[in-house]
């Protein structure tokens, strides 16, 4: 690595003042994917700014018809969460297979939406449930959340604070697992609810998309039947070591088909 200053902040509103003064600031929650990065120097910052003291951050709630979940809380307790397994048992599961128990007990839902890697697993489920960002200083609406490869459209210094998830009829989470990192592959997010059907898929592109073509479909027929016969287009898909991108297109139709099985 190389020398950079480091500050724990211990309210949002300081960690932003603190982004605003520095050089490059970059805000460090889990740091599974920062620091790696750094140590590759990938990423040089000039400052380090921690939020693990930023407590407010943290925990779950379910209220009315949704569950709002703090930037900081890990992966593993939303996993664990009573309340989310009884309000979105696919938000549970979808939590519950991200990395390894290592990368679960230290990565935050804030800090995996912030990087958005185009094979993470929250976002598929942001994606599809519709959820809002709320940051400190605005809420952003899944649909204009992700815009591509590491991307999002939070501004320099902006920091998630949580997410509300609106709970839906039913959903259901499937993945192709990368058998070494456990990223997804090609991971696809199924939501049922009372305004329609929403399917998210990941893995597959730069970022998080909808597969609208796939929703249109269930829209008539919410059953895998309906998926059969649907083509995914390649175009515009990711092809690297791991899989080409017309399998990936492929692996979008199975697990999707197999996301609704389990929903129907």
């Amino acid at each position: 690595m190389y020398s950079f200053a480091y500050h724990r902040p211990v309210s949002a509103a300081e960690a932003e003042a603190l982004a605003a003064k520095a050089g490059e600031a970059r805000f460090l929650a889990g740091g599974m994917t920062l620091l790696p990065a750094m140590k590759l120097r990938l990423a040089q910052p000039t400052d380090l700014i921690d939020l693990a003291r930023l407590g407010d951050l943290r925990g779950i709630k379910v209220s009315g018809s949704e569950v709002r979940i703090g930037a900081m809380t890990l992966h593993a307790a939303v996993a664990a969460s009573a309340e989310v397994k009884r309000a979105i048992p696919a938000l549970a599961h979808c939590a519950g297979v991200i990395g390894d128990p290592q990368v679960r007990n230290r990565g935050t839902l804030g800090g995996s939406l912030a990087n958005n890697d185009p094979a993470a697993d929250y976002p598929a489920a942001v994606l599809g449930l519709n959820a809002t960002v709320h940051t400190s200083r605005r809420t952003i609406p899944a649909d204009s959340f992700f815009r591509g490869l590491f991307e999002t459209a939070l501004e320099p210094g902006e920091l998630i604070t949580a997410v509300s998830f609106p709970i839906p009829e039913r959903a259901a989470y499937e993945k192709f697992r990368h058998p070494a990192s456990r990223y997804a592959v090609v991971g696809v997010f199924v939501a049922r609810t009372g305004g329609g059907v929403r399917v998210a898929v990941t893995g597959a592109g730069p970022c998080a998309f909808r597969a609208t073509q796939l929703e249109q479909a269930l829209a008539k027929n919410f059953s895998p039947d309906a998926l059969k016969g649907i083509k995914i287009s390649a175009d515009g898909l990711n092809s690297d070591i791991h899989a080409a991108a017309d399998y990936r297109a492929h692996l979008i139709g199975v697990m999707a088909r197999r996301a609704v099985a389990a929903i129907a």
